[in-house]
């Protein structure tokens, strides 16, 4: 496999983050679609970070797609995500595509074609993989998608999604096919997005109303869903999210640090930083973020040699679950100690409040850090996840 330069790719990431993703990040909070940035990253190459040169891309491996996600979710969150979201869409097809769709849908990357993924339901809540929608025949080269799907990121603003549904007269819930939909297509309306955190990234529901997908946009065969969302979605997902909150806590920690050495009490003469209660807490947050870094760099590099011997990636899914868990957990430690270090000035609207509200978004996203606390403890003692079926399928 080759060897990549990660510190360049650090250097090279980070100068852009700070030309252009950074000074729109409040601009973002305020429900702003990161457009500029993507296409920013786009231009760069970033978009298309693990598509082959073949197809446009960079080439490039996991641990180089961490670190991406990592350096956007220090500046700006929900940029993360949707980047998070359209390298996972990218790679879904890269993996699972056939030449034609790769050189439809991962090629025009690099001019900003966006995807992300369209998966959950509202009816299954936090259990993302479960559907109850299904895909039917519309002779013998289109089928018609129905489905009211919630919490797609990039709703109404991506280019296509990847559409997960039951297949035409699914014989259960594990019967799953996946579409790659063109998001222009008739019949597809989005609701609007408003929330706590992570408002730019448009996580919104949307309809599909008799959407007409040709059959050559099907991806892989019809049943072949349940190795999709193991395989294909959930591992380039989950180390990408991971990630994304990985930087939202190094954020959380640099802005308190800041603020601690920067702001001085004039009654005593003394700074913030000579505060022992306060540097206590800084503390606490560098020694969990440090966990982060080396657990998430042998995860990615576990992905990439998964991939380079042809084995399927959801091997890992459960350590890739746990790092989920715990990124989205120290980002919120983090930023809860970064608003109480920086008392009512960190928490006015600014960077450190933004931070704050991001970060809670990282315990809800599915796997919510509840749900997948279970399955880590049902692994433990040899209990099926049950998943799809009660008992397990």
């Amino acid at each position: 496999m080759a060897q990549h330069d990660y510190e360049k790719i650090r250097t090279d990431i980070r100068k852009l983050v700070d030309e252009v993703i950074r000074p729109n990040a409040e601009k973002t909070d305020e429900g702003i679609f990161p457009r500029e940035n993507l296409n920013a990253l786009a231009k760069e190459g970033w978009n298309g970070v693990l598509i082959s040169k073949e197809y446009g891309g960079l080439g490039l491996d996991h641990v180089a797609f961490s670190i991406v996600a990592e350096e956007i979710g220090r500046a700006c969150a929900s940029t993360g995500l949707v980047y998070v979201m359209h390298t996972g869409a990218a790679q879904t097809i890269n993996l699972f595509g056939n030449h034609d769709q790769k050189e439809r849908w991962l090629k025009p990357a690099r001019d900003g074609l966006v995807g992300t993924y369209s998966t959950s339901e509202k009816a299954s809540g936090g259990h993302w993989w479960f559907n109850f929608s299904e895909a039917a025949r519309d002779g013998d080269n289109h089928y018609l998608l129905n489905a009211e799907k919630s919490f797609t990121t990039s709703a109404g603003q991506a280019d296509y999604y990847i559409f997960q549904t039951r297949s035409p007269g699914a014989k259960g819930p594990t019967d799953i096919s996946f579409f790659i939909v063109d998001s222009k297509l008739p019949g597809i309306s989005h609701g609007v997005w408003e929330a706590l955190g992570v408002r730019g990234n448009h996580s919104g529901p949307i309809t599909y109303k008799d959407v007409r997908v040709e059959t050559r946009n099907r991806l892989g065969e019809e049943g072949q869903g349940k190795d999709i969302v193991y395989h294909g979605v959930s591992p380039v997902y989950l180390i990408g999210l991971g990630s994304v909150w990985h930087g939202v806590a190094r954020a959380a920690l640099e802005r308190a640090s800041e603020h601690l050495s920067a702001n001085i009490h004039r009654d005593f003469n003394r700074k913030l930083s000579d505060y022992q209660v306060l540097r206590q807490q800084l503390g606490e947050s560098k020694v969990l973020i440090e966990s982060l870094g080396p657990w998430q760099r042998e995860l990615a590099r576990k992905l990439d040699d998964l991939q380079a011997n042809g084995e399927p990636q959801g091997q890992i899914l459960i350590p890739l679950t746990e790092f989920k868990v715990h990124a989205a957990e120290v980002a919120n430690i983090s930023a809860r100690n970064a608003l109480d270090v920086s008392g009512g000035y960190g928490y006015k609207k600014g960077p450190i409040e933004r931070i704050f509200r991001d970060a809670r978004a990282g315990i809800g996203m599915g796997p919510s850090n509840n749900i997948a606390r279970e399955w880590i403890g049902k692994v433990l003692v040899g209990l099926p996840l049950e998943l799809f079926e009660a008992g397990g399928e």
